[in-house]
């Protein structure tokens, strides 16, 4: 056994900043609380050529959501167009609801957008990215999924957000609504 009073100074500095080392890294490698999900934050805003408001509020405990930012000069948006129609049919009668929300656009390049790629999910303008900074928007394109208790489960920044859709949903889709974290 080492004792410190007959150790030398420099030796008591050494073990000094061995043992401050040791209670730093046990408690690096202490494990976390599982943390519950961001609550989203809810919004309403009106459709693009359609008739009545999304309001986010009414969906919570009813249906996962599917936010795309996006806009008409996202060329990965454009690419990724087509897919994403397929994801909101595929998982509409499932309980999912896609929204893309066209960012800093305007709303003729939005029609034209949603003409020339012929998109068929929901559609609406967040010209001054007063929904996309709640969400955490760094770019387009962004997917946010929202689950049914109204907890973003996933954020994705970049293009394949659309081909892991798919799994993120099933996971959602599986998830009790009414268990607590």
């Amino acid at each position: 056994m080492l004792r410190l009073r007959s150790a030398t100074p420099p030796a008591r500095a050494s073990l000094a900043a061995l043992a401050i080392a040791l209670v730093i890294a046990g408690a690096l490698a202490a494990p976390r609380p599982l943390r519950a999900a961001d609550e989203a934050p809810g919004f309403r805003v009106a459709l693009l050529d359609a008739p009545g408001e999304f309001d986010t509020r009414d969906l919570i405990g009813k249906r996962v959501l599917v936010l795309r930012f996006q806009a008409s000069y996202c060329k990965p948006c454009g690419r990724e167009s087509g897919a994403l129609n397929r994801v909101a049919a595929r998982y509409r009668e499932r309980g999912v609801e896609v929204l893309a929300l066209h960012v800093q656009d305007t709303v003729a390049d939005t029609r034209r957008f949603i003409k020339r790629h012929q998109v068929r999910y929901p559609v609406a303008l967040d010209p001054q990215l007063t929904i996309g900074n709640r969400y955490g928007f760094k770019g387009t394109p962004y997917t946010v999924v929202v689950d049914r208790r109204g907890e973003i489960v996933a954020r994705i920044h970049g293009v394949s957000a659309v081909a892991r859709l798919p799994r993120i949903l099933d996971a959602a889709l599986a998830a009790d609504p009414t268990r607590k974290l």
